[in-house]
């Protein structure tokens, strides 16, 4: 029987699975990346690290998965998005990818919505330092040698793409996060393109997620022993392949994410955008629909900031927080804004510190840390009531993440949002899982909607509390009453 790789290539690491015909992982190996961080606020990456993390990894599940690689039909990847990677004729990277939680092109954000002030209808939201366009804007007025040496935009998992086929393009889901796709159409837009300086002629063509976009390179199919006429899928951004992983390709479902960030992302059948709400709306992996993204700039990450601070580790944060809650309860404790990137949804906050209140004499590490995972279960319900409010529909949710370790942050979000949230099989691996699945779709148009469609096996069951709900709506509005600094 063949199988297919999902390659996902995230900010701190690089996973590959091989996946078999049903959808079972059948062996994954990883490599860590490193993030430059210059300046503060800065985050910035090497696109070559990308390429020779995912060679390490083939490397390794050819010489340790021999009889797996030979049964290799098709490829497929997911990419941490927004990050421009512009290359020269030669396909080299003229300069650093500006990340997705780069803060440098605040300024340009204004210069942007100034030149199109409707462009939070027409993109994925309003302009934010980590799009792509302001990113283009701040290069054009810093680093104007460099866009002049550039000769196509790409985004991360485009380049590794690239390096795999040979070919440039790009699909629907990580082209919303230049500012340079009108999102309802699906296609390139000579007035956005205009106002962030660009040209059209350097932008690759646009794919739809699971077309065919080429074939894994000949020496690469020896190196890794591979059959000979591997199909490379274009892929996805990784919000939207760890939406597919668990399954959410249908209008109603739902994937909540809480990693380093996190987001709350909704399929949908229309475009109903909320730019006011800093909610990106996008055109989904699945063909035909929309996803709706409710995002929380710091979710593990606020935890691991207090971690580095206490010198505890994350896990056992947790845990003393959910011990705190057994023993005493809620009321009372410390409440948290724990931005420490920033806001995005609901308030468009970039510059926004973090924030503690209702903080004594009394308190220690438990009561912080409950108020960090209590912070971002707020931001969560924020995204939940924006996406609502803009007719979205969210009718099942199901939860991936580092964060789902911790029972409790699971229970706060769903008492706030007031539904069951469900914990799926190898969530861990998501993405990977739902790059596997455009592989397969590649491969099998007429089976795709099946394909995408498929949920996984859940392992956890997450239900409201009902004893919580009304004391953490209280909290919410002393939440939301903190002050931005």
């Amino acid at each position: 029987m063949t199988l297919h790789a999902g390659i996902d290539l995230g900010t701190s690491g690089i996973k590959i699975a091989l996946v078999g015909e049903d959808g079972t992982c059948l062996a994954e190996a990883s490599r860590a990346c490193a993030v430059d961080r210059p300046h503060p606020g800065w985050s910035q990456q090497d696109p070559a690290i990308w390429w020779d993390a995912v060679c390490e990894i083939f490397d390794e599940l050819a010489a340790r998965e021999a009889g797996l690689m030979a049964r290799l039909s098709a490829i497929s990847l997911s990419g941490q998005m927004l990050g421009p990677v512009l290359l020269d004729a030669a396909d080299v990277s003229v300069t650093p990818c500006i990340l997705w939680n780069d803060q440098r092109a605040l300024a340009e954000c204004a210069t942007l919505l100034e030149r199109v002030p409707d462009i939070g209808m027409r993109t994925n939201g309003q302009p934010d330092p980590g799009l792509g366009a302001p990113k283009l804007l701040w290069l054009a007025r810093h680093r104007p040698e460099v866009l002049a040496r550039a000769e196509t935009l790409m985004l991360p998992k485009d380049y590794v793409r690239l390096c795999l086929t040979g070919e440039r393009a790009t699909d629907v889901t990580d082209a919303s996060g230049t500012m340079l796709m009108d999102c309802a159409t699906r296609a390139w837009d000579d007035a956005l393109i205009a106002a962030a300086g660009w040209e059209r002629a350097k932008l690759p063509p646009l794919l739809n997620s699971c077309d065919v976009a080429g074939g894994l390179r000949p020496a690469l199919c020896q190196r890794w022993k591979t059959p000979h006429d591997v199909v490379v899928a274009a892929g996805c951004g990784d919000n939207y392949a760890g939406a597919l992983g668990v399954g959410a390709s249908l209008p109603g479902r739902a994937a909540l994410s809480i990693g380093t960030s996190g987001v709350l992302s909704a399929v949908d059948a229309h475009f109903h955008p909320a730019p006011q709400h800093a909610v990106l709306t996008t055109p989904h992996a699945a063909p035909s629909t929309f996803l709706s993204m409710g995002v929380v700039m710091s979710a593990t990450q606020s935890l691991d900031w207090l971690s580095a601070l206490t010198g505890t580790s994350a896990a056992e944060l947790a845990g003393l927080a959910s011990a705190r809650i057994t023993e005493g309860g809620i009321v009372g404790r410390p409440i948290a804004r724990p931005s420490i990137t920033g806001v995005r949804t609901p308030d468009n906050r970039p510059d926004a510190g973090a924030a503690f209140g209702g903080i004594s004499s009394v308190s220690d590490k438990a009561d912080l840390a409950y108020a960090v995972l209590e912070g971002v279960a707020f931001q969560f319900y924020d995204c939940y009531l924006a996406q609502t409010t803009a007719h979205v529909p969210i009718e099942s949710i199901r939860a991936v993440g580092g964060g789902t370790r911790s029972s409790l942050w699971v229970d706060l979000i769903a008492t706030l949002l007031n539904v069951e949230i469900t914990l799926p099989e190898d969530g861990h691996i998501s993405a990977c899982l739902g790059a596997a699945r455009l592989a397969k779709a590649a491969l099998c148009p007429a089976e795709r909607d099946a394909i995408l469609a498929e949920e996984r096996r859940a392992v956890a069951v997450s239900t409201p509390v009902e004893d919580w709900a009304e004391v953490l709506l209280e909290r919410h509005a002393a939440y939301r009453a903190l002050p931005f600094l």
